[in-house]
């Protein structure tokens, strides 16, 4: 009993590094802030024109997640560029609804291209 008691514990760690290395990859994205000046948010954050409410923002028009505090706004992007799939033949296209790059096929766009890499 006591070998099968182990052999199931190490099969819920395994299965927890996994998650956890799942998570941690679709937790990196690109991230930056923007400091305002003295003065210049008073009622929320400005980001390509738009003012943004102090506090957490889940969606931009650009596709990044932020948070709009008096001094910054600091943001990460909801998208992973992708870098790693067939040049010659497939082709990048950023989709709005979606806040994410359909890779698909130059000859025909209807179908999608396998991606073997993405960096956000």
């Amino acid at each position: 009993m006591l070998i099968c008691k182990c052999y199931q514990e190490n099969k819920k760690f395994l299965a927890f590094l996994v998650a956890m290395g799942i998570i941690v990859k679709l937790g990196d994205a690109y991230c930056f802030s923007k400091r305002n000046k003295p003065g210049e948010a008073v009622k929320g954050c400005i980001m390509d024109g738009k003012l943004y409410p102090f506090g957490e923002i889940a969606r931009t028009e650009s596709c990044f997640r932020c948070t709009c505090r008096p001094d910054a706004m600091l943001c990460c992007s909801l998208f992973h560029t992708p870098i790693g799939y067939d040049k010659e033949n497939c082709k990048v296209i950023f989709n709005q609804k979606s806040c994410d790059y359909d890779v698909v096929q130059k000859s025909d766009p209807s179908k999608e291209c396998f991606v073997y890499s993405r960096v956000g």
